[in-house]
């Protein structure tokens, strides 16, 4: 009966179809119809498995009840479908989504046969749940070889979590000693923690693994190492990264122009800004805040507000509380502090702390006392428990000699519970090499 499995080829390339356009509802509910098609090959026929890690896709998506996934759960054991690793995988996976972590690792130690890509299922749900520990305790247990898929998604939200970036190079160490090749995933989830560490010599690793390996040609990751190269105060490494790749992206360029503008090369910044505009690459908003900070650094105001009129009006970028925020800032460290508060007052979104908390900064580089007490109770009611924003204000009063006011906001403080958190740093006490 060929024409019977042309027919269920032809429909699991519409279900896919459904599955990839997110059209999810149409996905489960098309299923559902081929189980019931008498034109198809009985359901225990392995071709019939190919559809059912699409429609656990889609469930997955769609978060249906643990019920839903029950049920594809008990007809694809019923079909003999649970040795396949794409099916068991799909099932773990949606398990996890759908229901919770403990009945994903029930089905995960029922599971006839487990292989790399089944672990890897298992793996992630832990991720997803947040519970990196487990994910990791799973690593730690697994009896089969794992693949370069096994250690992402563990590198990935250790990277995102900032709390142990040294243990992602750990990680990626574990990989090159079990012979497991790191891939583009790999690498990208990697050089976050690197430049968190300041791991110049970890960066410079995986930058030489990724030209060894051709896959330097990514702009996701030439865009990551100029970033991590800047971070670490290595702008030679971090342009000569840039002037080396072949295609340049938003992305890249974006943070060539961040790195420049973050150590205070606010000409260089501009000026890369305008060969992006030669090269007819459209800038987006993460390039919009690098040549606002290039301009707050450099103390160029009027270029600012130009260059805000002009990616608003001109290029359409939306600019959002964090740009205003930049533009405040920058208009602050200029001392045109009036103007700065018009721009809270006129901005058309809620003003956010970070707009309030720069202009609070510029007053108290000036000495505006009337302005700073505007700040200052906008941020009291913003963060009551941030202790930063009285200490600020009670100082700008004692700077202008006001030491009676001071001594008020300080009260103040005391009364309402807010306590100075003690300062502290951080070192490096050994390198990380990868």
């Amino acid at each position: 009966m060929p024409w019977r499995h042309q027919r269920l080829a032809s429909l699991t390339k519409v279900l896919t179809s459904h599955v990839n356009a997110a059209r999810h509802r149409d996905a489960v509910a098309f299923f559902t119809r081929m189980l019931a098609d008498p034109d198809l090959p009985p359901l225990p026929d392995p071709s019939f498995a190919f559809a059912f890690p699409l429609v656990l896709k889609s469930s997955s998506a769609l978060r249906l009840p643990p019920a839903a996934v029950d049920s594809i759960h008990a007809l694809a054991a019923k079909c003999g479908f649970l040795s396949s690793p794409f099916v068991a995988s799909a099932l773990v996976a949606s398990y996890g989504a759908c229901a919770s972590p403990a009945l994903a690792r029930r089905l995960f130690d029922e599971l006839p046969r487990r292989n790399a890509v089944v672990w890897s299922a298992m793996i992630s749900v832990h991720i997803r749940s947040g519970d990196v520990a487990s994910a990791l305790r799973e690593l730690d247990l697994m009896d089969v070889a794992p693949t370069s898929s096994c250690f992402n998604s563990v590198i990935a939200a250790v990277a995102v979590s900032g709390e142990h970036p040294a243990r992602a190079i750990e990680l990626y160490r574990r990989m090159r000693r079990m012979a497991v090749r790191p891939c583009l995933i790999t690498l990208l989830a990697l050089v976050p923690s690197c430049a968190a560490l300041g791991a110049l010599s970890s960066i410079k690793e995986v930058h030489g693994f990724a030209m060894r390996h051709g896959m330097f040609a990514s702009c996701h990751l030439g865009s990551s190492l100029i970033e991590a190269y800047g971070r670490c105060g290595s702008l030679a490494a971090a342009r000569e990264v840039f002037d080396q790749m072949q295609e340049r992206d938003v992305v890249v360029w974006s943070s060539i122009v961040s790195a420049y503008a973050f150590h205070g090369h606010a000409d260089v910044a501009m000026s890369l800004f305008r060969h992006m505009e030669l090269d007819n690459v459209r800038p987006d908003g993460i390039m919009f805040l690098g040549v606002l900070k290039a301009c707050g650094h450099a103390g160029h105001a009027d270029d600012a507000l130009n260059y805000f009129d002009v990616l608003t009006k001109r290029f359409g970028v939306e600019a959002c509380g964090d740009h205003y925020s930049c533009l405040v800032d920058v208009l602050g460290r200029a001392g045109r502090l009036h103007q700065a508060y018009d721009v809270i007052r006129t901005m058309p979104i809620k003003a956010t702390v970070k707009a309030w908390g720069a202009l609070l900064a510029g007053c108290r580089k000036y000495g505006e006392v009337g302005l700073a007490e505007v700040a200052g109770r906008a941020l009291f009611e913003m963060e009551p428990e941030n202790a930063g924003n009285f200490v600020s204000l009670a100082n700008i009063y004692s700077g202008m000699g006001m030491h009676d006011e001071a001594e008020r906001v300080r009260r103040d403080m005391e009364q309402r519970g807010v306590r100075r958190l003690p300062g502290s740093s951080w070192t490096i006490h050994r390198k990380s090499r990868c």
